[in-house]
């Protein structure tokens, strides 16, 4: 064996356990990164991520309801819905549609106008606390209306559907419901006031004003972005529907009532159409067939208060 053979063989043998020693390190440093990179995915996968808290169920005594919301930029979201598609009576929220034909039409319906009160208009049903009106007088468009969308009058929206005829009001007012595509919505009169001596089931709902709240929303809707006048009016202080609507609710200090309708016979229980305001987002508020008038106040009370706006 030459002498250089004899060199390479000796420092493979004293190298052996050097190279063990550098595997074994390398083992063992492998092992503490794999430890590092691993341990913080175990923590989290061990970690329980909370549920997101649901608002509790709201329990509304009432045949129908909707409410939702409209953002700055138009867009909409339903916030809550009950029974959207019932068909109802709509008792006075007909008055909205009402106000709609009249102020589209200036040519008819010059706000100074002045008209003379029939008989018939002043014998049209209405509660005591509703201002009546008297056969033969004069009165201004601009005062029927106020006294239709503030006071709830009958007296009021007959007289100012008989200007251009009550066959021929009505059936501008289906007529607009068709193009508003309220396809679940009709109307007999100007008023809103039930047909004597029946009762509302599916077999009589021809003889009613009737509606849904999903088709009222859209009503709501337009004449918030065509004609906001009519909620200007229905606000009008400080006689807004002071005995039957609004001005007993109670709202945070930055919420603005734009305005709304209320309505109620004994058919239709008690129904009303409420619009708000909050930081330039509006909110429309839909309740049909509450058990009485001051039940529609207690339930839209409870759907703003679970709305929390």
């Amino acid at each position: 064996m030459s002498k250089e053979l004899k060199l390479l063989l000796i420092s493979f043998i004293l190298s052996l356990p050097f190279w063990y020693g550098i595997n074994l390190f390398q083992g063992n440093l492998e092992k503490f990164f794999y430890a590092q990179i691993t341990q913080p995915f175990e923590e989290i996968t061990s970690v329980q991520i909370p549920e997101k808290t649901q608002k509790p169920n709201l329990d509304l005594e009432a045949k129908s309801a909707l409410s939702f919301k409209i953002n700055k930029s138009g867009r909409e979201k339903v916030l809550f819905r009950k029974d959207t598609q019932n068909i109802l009576p709509i008792a006075s929220l007909t008055k909205l549609m009402t106000a709609v034909i009249v102020i589209e039409d200036p040519k008819n319906y010059d706000f100074k106008k002045e008209i003379i009160i029939s008989k018939e208009a002043a014998d049209q049903e209405d509660v005591p606390e509703v201002p009546s009106l008297k056969p033969g007088e004069r009165i201004s468009v601009e005062k029927l209306l106020g006294l239709m969308l503030i006071h709830s009058s009958n007296d009021a929206a007959f007289a100012l559907a008989e200007i251009i005829g009550i066959g021929n009001f009505v059936e501008k007012m289906n007529q607009k419901a068709n193009i508003l595509e309220l396809k679940n919505t009709h109307f007999l009169n100007p008023t809103g006031l039930d047909p004597e001596g029946l009762h509302y089931n599916p077999e009589t709902l021809i003889f009613f004003n009737y509606s849904t709240v999903e088709d009222l929303s859209k009503l709501a809707k337009y004449a918030l972005t065509e004609f906001p006048l009519i909620y200007e009016i229905s606000t009008s202080p400080p006689y807004y529907q002071i005995k039957n609507g609004f001005s007993n609710l109670s709202l945070k200090q930055n919420i603005n009532i734009i305005g709304g309708k209320t309505g109620y016979t004994d058919e239709a229980g008690g129904c009303m159409i409420l619009v708000l305001e909050e930081d330039e987002n509006y909110f429309i508020n839909i309740i049909l067939g509450t058990e009485s008038a001051s039940a529609r106040i207690i339930e839209m009370q409870k759907l703003i208060d679970w709305l929390n706006i």
